[in-house]
């Protein structure tokens, strides 16, 4: 399997890949209407653009020729020294694989190299990706409810993992 660093004409991967995953991942967790309006919202080619030039690091899953997943994660997140994960994703039928972990090896390699000492996510309190957090070392440190317009609220987890050379 391949890591690849999403540059600007890659974007549009990004956005199919997200549009493949997210209404089967959420259909027992959100609305049509709030995947809709989240996809939009998040995975809108002026969007991706516009989170890029923000800092955001885009990386692809790729193997055989084929994408299965992507993650985004930007370092000195909120001017401390850790790196928030913003999206992980992977294909369902794909899941399991171990794609999932080389994303967050990866990220957590990078981190290293910019001396973050932590890195930092949010999933849906109801996501089973709670569990393969868990798994791959993540702790739940709090809970976080976000209004993201439109009448729609995440209601997520915050979950963290120290990161060093020697994890």
């Amino acid at each position: 399997m391949n890591i690849l660093i999403a540059q600007k004409d890659q974007l549009p991967i990004i956005h199919q890949l997200a549009h493949i995953i997210w209404p089967p991942t959420f259909k027992e967790i959100l609305s049509p209407q709030q995947i809709d309006y989240m996809l939009h919202m998040m995975y809108s080619p002026e969007s991706l653009l516009k989170q890029l030039e923000n800092g955001h690091h885009f990386i692809i899953a790729e193997q055989d020729g084929k994408y299965s997943g992507y993650a985004s994660y930007e370092f000195n997140y909120k001017n401390e020294l850790k790196t928030k994960i913003h999206k992980i994703y992977v294909l369902p039928e794909t899941q399991g694989q171990g794609i999932g972990k080389t994303l967050i090896d990866y990220i957590e390699n990078e981190s290293i190299k910019k001396e973050m000492g932590l890195l930092t996510l949010n999933v849906n309190r109801y996501n089973k990706a709670v569990g393969f957090y868990e798994k791959t070392g993540f702790k739940t440190t709090g809970v976080e409810d976000i209004d993201i317009g439109n009448g729609f609220l995440m209601e997520d987890f915050i979950m963290e993992k120290p990161v060093s050379k020697t994890n």
